[in-house]
Parts: structure tokens; sequence; C-alpha cells
């Protein structure tokens, strides 16, 4: 990927069919989750997303999520999306997603996914995977992603996938708090964590640890920049000016949408373009990809 000719990096889109019509979730827990969106229940392929992306001018980081142990519910295949994202790659850089539940073999597995498939980065969330990032099942994987410079997204705060479903669908929210990954960010100093969302409602949580820990960055998706906390959009305009992401939650949330909202946010001009991009290029280590 050629970052120079992109205006800006989408650091957080689901990949959520692939090309033989599997979905990544259980449909209960894909309809309550466009329903907490207020969204269509869309599911575009990775060519599909490509393809919106590049209308747009816009980079997109593409991932699933492999919540196989905790649901039952078969992933998609990583390799399928390497394979996608390599064939638009002016556009698409793909995380990996393996459930930490796999141990051993789930690192070898994501080793072999950087180093043979191109994937850049590895996808987490702590609810629906039900871990504690803190609690040493990710440590495997984690070894893997320091050892290789490849960041780790984990979700944080709440999730609208299973809101309103019995029991939550049983997802955890409280797994999902960002001061658990303060302690990822001890144990593992020389990897980039990126906290996934503004952490509702752990939101002075979020940007304690991403303040004080060097590695940490946080992610702007799954909310409209309108209904940012004023604490939020205050650290994006000062001290975390170099480390928040522009990220929509597509297809949840559009890049459209977001970035008109963003548009009319108060965010300072100089602060502007590294949210948007420079950020990304560097949490991502696009400055040397080939």
């Amino acid at each position: 990927m050629d970052h120079t000719k992109l205006d800006a990096i989408d650091v957080h889109v689901h990949v959520e069919t692939d090309v033989h019509g599997h979905l990544s979730l259980p449909d209960d827990f894909l309809e309550a989750s466009a329903k907490y969106f207020s969204a269509d229940h869309r599911a575009p392929t990775l060519p599909e997303i490509a393809a919106h992306y590049r209308e747009r001018n816009l980079g997109a980081v593409v991932f699933t999520v492999d919540i196989e142990a905790a649901t039952g519910h078969p992933p998609l295949s990583n390799e399928e999306i390497a394979r996608a994202a390599a064939e638009h790659a002016d556009v698409l850089i793909p995380f990996a997603s393996v459930d930490p539940a796999k141990g051993a073999a789930g690192a070898r597995r994501f080793r072999e996914l950087v180093t043979g498939h191109g994937m850049r980065g590895i996808k987490f969330h702590p609810s629906l995977q039900d871990f504690a990032p803190n609690d040493g099942s990710a440590h495997p994987l984690l070894e893997v992603a320091q050892e290789l410079g490849v960041p780790a997204l984990f979700h944080t705060g709440q999730t609208g996938i299973g809101a309103g479903m019995r029991g939550g669908g049983g997802v955890k929210l409280g797994l999902s708090n960002p001061m658990l990954l303060d302690e990822v960010a001890v144990e593992f100093p020389d990897l980039t964590i990126i906290m996934a969302h503004p952490s509702f409602p752990w939101q002075d949580e979020a940007l304690a640890v991403a303040t004080h820990k060097p590695n940490v960055y946080i992610d702007l998706s799954g909310w409209s920049p309108k209904y940012f906390p004023p604490q939020l959009v205050r650290y994006a305009n000062s001290l975390l000016q170099d480390k928040v992401l522009f990220g929509s939650d597509y297809p949840l949330i559009t890049p459209d949408r977001w970035l008109a909202d963003f548009g009319k946010l108060d965010i300072k001009p100089h602060v502007r373009p590294k949210i948007l991009k420079d950020n990304a290029v560097r949490a991502l280590g696009l400055e040397e990809a080939p």
C-alpha cells in the first residue's frame, strides 16, 4: 500500500461474510447489533469493501473475529481474508483473528498468517471471545505480535453485539474494560496496542491508559463523532493528538457518516490529518511497508 496516495485510513472495518456466504457471527448476534446501531444489516464481501473504500480514496484495516471456542460458531478464514486483501492491496490492510482459547497452536498459526500470508496485525474482542486481556490466555498470541512488530487491536467498552438479547447473548461487558489493557501494556512494552472505540462507560480509564503507556493508541470507531464525550475530544486535541485514530466500524457505521460528522467536530486544523491518517501510518508501521 502506498499510503501517500490515500486521504485517510480507517483502522476498524469488519468482514462479516465470505465468498461462500458464511457469516462471521451467528444471525441473532448480527441482527441485535444492527438494531442497536439503527443500521441496515449489511454484509459486504471483501471485494465490495475494497471498492467502497477505493471510491473514497481511503485505506481500510479489515478483520473478522474468531469466537469459535465461546460460541461454537465457525470463524471466517483468515487465509481467505489475507488473499482477498492482497488482491486489493492498494486499499486493504488485513488483520488476523485467532481465538486465544486455541493456545500454542493458535500462536503458531498466527505466526504463519503474518510471515506467510501477509497479515499486518491481530484483532481481539474479549467480551465475545470470553477472556480477560490480562488473564494470560492471549499471551502466546501477543508474544508473537510483539516479536514480529505487528499491532494488537482490542475491542473496549460496551458492544452492540448481544444487546437486548436474553442475558445479553452471554456477552460479558466487563471483559472489555480498557483498564485491563494497562497490565498488558506493562507485560508487552514493545507491542503496539490499539484500544477500539470510545470506551463507554470507561472513557476516562481509556484516556488514562493511553496517556500513561506510550505503546497504546485509541481508535474512534463505533460512534458517530457528534456523540464523542467531551473529555475524549479535549484529549484528542491535546495530550493524545498523536495517539487517536480514525475508525468507522463499517459496515455498521459508514466512513461517509463518520467523516461528515468528524468534519463538524471542533478539532484543531493541525490535529485533523494526524487523526485521519498520520497516526495510523505510524501505528501500523506503514512507513517501512513495501
